[in-house]
């Protein structure tokens, strides 16, 4: 439903006769008891002057003894305000903050006043459908912004113009975040230091994607991750397979994609684990290795352990040069170890259980691999025919005189999908400038190689370029083009540039019909390249790209390795994809019945059942304490610190990430909690309880610490437990408003009650990664109508989805100033020169 329906409605059906309800209610307040029907139909059509009757006093009763000029609390005064703004679109910012806050019932504050429930729905619905119906007739799409690509857009960009399965988003500095996201164009700067790194990269791209590489042999290096805190805590996981990419049948090991840069041979290399003291040493006892003929390409190269095999057993033997007697040691046993090239057995070699040396010798450890190094190519031969040469050169000339018909076709190709809109030859000479340079200097294939490098460093790649209409004036709002629409939605859907199909519909002009405009987002979503939101989106949204960082202690926790990590990971990961893809409802984030496990994390749930290291889906029994996102052990640990759980970092995840509604920033030099009191530990409820003596303090707490205590049984790494600080656990909690819940449960049925909050804050966090910028007032009756569209859609995620392709915000855009527009483009021209 668009944002004039939903206006058009709401506004005839339930804003009007709301308004004239909660008016009369005010009066009746005032005079004694009146008739709400007569009322309701005499004052049916309120002039201006009625409706300000109604509004400015009540502003004036409930909210300017604190919002005034003069106190000006949270920086609002309604002093200024008028009824008269909303049908003028004065002040949008003030009237947004009122809304939120009264809607949620949170102003008036608790304590004072209150205005009937009645009266503040009226206010609220008036409110709500008269921004929405001046932003129907006036809508505003927002600063429009010049945005760079983000490097994981560069990377995808790369890997999907040239066919070339390499990412090279690491091979860029990391971009600033803000609104919780990388892709915010605000954020994403460009410095001279960054030009030399994409020109730099730009020329790694071009001669990986022709083919036209040194063979000079090269090492590549990979360090497998590893914490050592499985065997010191006696778990038997030295049996588990090390990842999805390694067969079923294995233990421990190693996998990776590596990029062959010609057909040749390749040494593969295993460092293993010495079984000494000395875990980091890399000595030629540790070290095997073996060379494959691989072709030009991306291969996946894998090393692991038969899981059949028993480990070394955990009795430590040493011998060293300071003994004066040698102590026996039996000689190692022998263990297979497999080595994979895209899932090809390649070779078993049979190394030892461990190292046998002169000076020290030690049997703790299963062995594993620590490092693998791939060298070459060797003996390499001839041109590689590869995925990415192919997507380059489209055409081969037979004779100088083909050379550039053929090469202003393969540029012309290749910059219609690097520049996401067609090309001419105005648009292409720079670039057949740049070839024909090199075609002079060396050879057909260098000079396509060179053009390849200047488009990948263009600002129409680099840059999201969006051109305003033909006479539009400054500040005036336009629709975007098929072209650019194509753009925004693969960005959003896919973090990349759009495919064929997609551009070949906003080239015919057909794309910005909602029919086609949501067949294809059904199409995009079912890709695989669809990850992209699960990685970007849901990474940043959930924080989990703040686990890999995290570092529980293994003192407190032992069972806590990198393993379990990425089981964690990808618990989540498998979650939100399938509520993705499935189109699920959002309410499953809140309170699924289900979710993804292996053997590893079931154990760690203490979930039975679960078997092998392979992931599933697992239906969940009440009993268990599990279900949604904040059952899962990825939020719960990265809203935990070390060796503690915080009451306050899960409150706050959920204030900001599900409700939209995040507390100010603490005030500077706040102390830190006391873990204990007279000589004795303290719970986490015990040491807030301490902490919010003081009135400063206590003010934000309030909101937080209630949905943070309900979520104690969970310790810092996600499993559950009774006891903290030997105390049971008092998992009860108290919202502001009065409800009492407890426990994980309890949380899960205070959430649902305020499922279209939840739903709106869904929304408002994937329309600012959808938009690349920060959402403004004047975006939020688009949020409303989004969410209240999905709720009629039984909650479907990708009734949202659809909803912001659709939005103002998404199809429309203001025409930015002159000055801006030519300075960017004197800039496009003079880099491409």
């Amino acid at each position: 439903m668009s944002l004039s329906r939903h206006f058009s409605l709401a506004q005839g059906a339930l804003a009007l006769s709301a308004l004239v309800t909660a008016a009369t209610l005010y009066a009746a307040t005032q005079d004694g008891p009146t008739e709400s029907a007569s009322r309701t139909n005499a004052q049916a059509g309120m002039t201006p002057m009625q409706q300000a009757a109604f509004v400015e006093p009540m502003l004036g009763e409930y909210c300017s003894r604190c919002h005034n000029d003069i106190d000006n609390v949270a920086g609002l005064s309604v002093e200024d305000l008028k009824a008269d703004d909303l049908r003028t679109g004065r002040h949008g910012a003030e009237w947004e903050k009122i809304l939120r806050r009264v809607a949620a019932g949170e102003m008036p504050p608790h304590g004072k006043a209150q205005p009937a429930p009645d009266m503040r729905a009226a206010f609220v619905n008036w409110l709500d459908t008269s921004r929405a119906g001046y932003l129907a007739a006036n809508p505003d799409p927002g600063q429009a912004a010049i945005r760079r690509l983000n490097r994981v857009e560069y990377a995808n960009a790369v890997r999907d113009l040239l066919s070339l399965d390499v990412d090279f988003s690491r091979e860029l500095p990391a971009d600033n975040s803000g609104f919780g996201f990388d892709n915010i164009s605000d954020v994403l700067s460009v410095s001279p230091t960054l030009m030399e790194r994409y020109v730099a990269v730009a020329g790694k791209v071009g001669r990986l994607a022709t083919g036209l590489t040194s063979r000079r042999e090269i090492v590549t290096t990979w360090q497998v991750p590893k914490d050592g805190s499985v065997q010191n805590s006696g778990v038997p996981a030295w049996n588990e397979r090390a990842g999805a990419d390694l067969p079923l049948a294995s233990r421990g090991g190693y996998a990776h994609r590596y990029y062959a840069r010609h057909d040749g041979e390749y040494e593969i290399a295993a460092w293993l684990n010495s079984n000494s003291n000395n875990e980091t040493d890399r000595m030629v006892e540790d070290r095997v290795s073996l060379r494959v003929p691989m072709k030009a390409g991306s291969h996946l190269v894998a090393l692991s352990f038969r899981r059949t095999v028993a480990p070394s057993e955990a009795v430590q033997v040493l011998h060293n040069d300071t003994d004066k007697v040698p102590m026996p040691l039996e000689a190692p046993r022998m263990l297979p170890l497999d080595v994979w090239v895209d899932g090809k057995l390649a070779k078993t070699l049979n190394v030892p259980s461990y190292r046998m040396h002169q000076r020290y010798s030690q049997q703790n450890f299963p062995r594993d691999v620590l490092q693998v190094d791939v060298a070459g190519p060797f003996n390499a031969a001839g041109i590689p025919d590869t995925p990415s040469r192919r997507a380059v050169y489209l055409c081969k000339p037979r004779k100088a005189s083909e050379e550039e018909a053929c090469a202003a076709r393969i540029v012309s190709a290749l910059a219609r999908r690097a520049w996401r809109r067609p090309v001419g030859g105005f648009d292409i000479a720079p670039l057949m400038r740049i070839y024909a340079a090199e075609r002079k200097a060396s050879d057909f294939e260098q000079g396509i190689e060179a053009a390849l490098e200047a488009m990948l460093v263009s600002p129409e790649f680099l840059f999201v370029v969006e051109r305003d209409p033909q006479g539009a004036m400054p500040g005036s709002v336009a629709r975007v083009s098929d072209l650019e629409l194509a753009t925004r939605l693969s960005l959003f859907l896919w973090s990349s540039i759009p495919d064929e199909r997609l551009l070949t519909l906003a080239e015919q002009g057909k794309l910005s019909q909602p029919a086609v405009r949501n067949a294809e987002i059904a199409r995009m979503l079912a890709d695989p390249r669809a990850k992209a939101l699960t990685t970007n989106f849901a990474g940043q949204w959930l924080y989990l790209r703040n686990l890999d960082q995290q570092r529980p202690d293994i003192d407190v926790f032992p069972q806590f390795d990198t393993r379990l990590k990425a089981a964690m990971a990808t618990e989540t990961e498998m979650f939100f994809t399938d509520v993705l893809r499935a189109n699920r409802p959002l309410l499953d984030f809140i309170s699924a019945d289900y979710t993804f496990l292996n053997q590893r994390l079931a154990q760690h749930y203490g979930i039975p059942g679960v078997s092998g290291p392979a992931f599933r889906r697992v239906s969940l029994d009440p009993a268990w304490h599990r279900g949604g996102l904040l059952g899962q052990a990825s939020i719960l640990t990265v809203t935990s610190y070390g060796n503690h759980t915080s009451v306050v970092k899960r409150g706050k995840w959920i204030l900001d990430n599900m409700l939209a509604a995040a507390p100010p920033p603490p005030p500077p030099d706040i102390p830190a909690l006391k873990t204990e009191h007279d000589g004795r530990m303290l719970t986490a409820r015990q040491q807030l309880e301490m902490h919010r003596i003081n009135p400063t303090c206590a003010a934000c707490h309030v909101k937080m610490d209630p949905l943070g205590f309900s979520l104690e049984n969970f310790d810092a790494v996600g499993a559950w437990r009774m006891v903290d600080a030997g105390q049971p656990i008092d998992a009860a909690a108290t919202m502001p408003d009065g409800a009492k819940f407890e426990g994980i449960g309890g949380l899960q049925s205070i959430l649902m009650d305020r499922k279209d909050e939840f739903t709106r804050a869904f929304t408002e966090r994937l329309m600012t990664y959808a938009l690349a910028r920060g959402l403004t007032a004047n975006d939020m009756p688009s949020v409303r109508a989004i969410s209240a569209d999905a709720a009629a859609d039984q909650y479907r995620i990708q009734s949202v989805i659809q909803g912001i392709a659709a939005s103002p915000a998404f199809t429309l855009r203001r025409v930015p100033d002159r000055f801006k527009t030519a300075y960017f483009g004197a800039n496009q021209r003079r880099i491409l020169k």
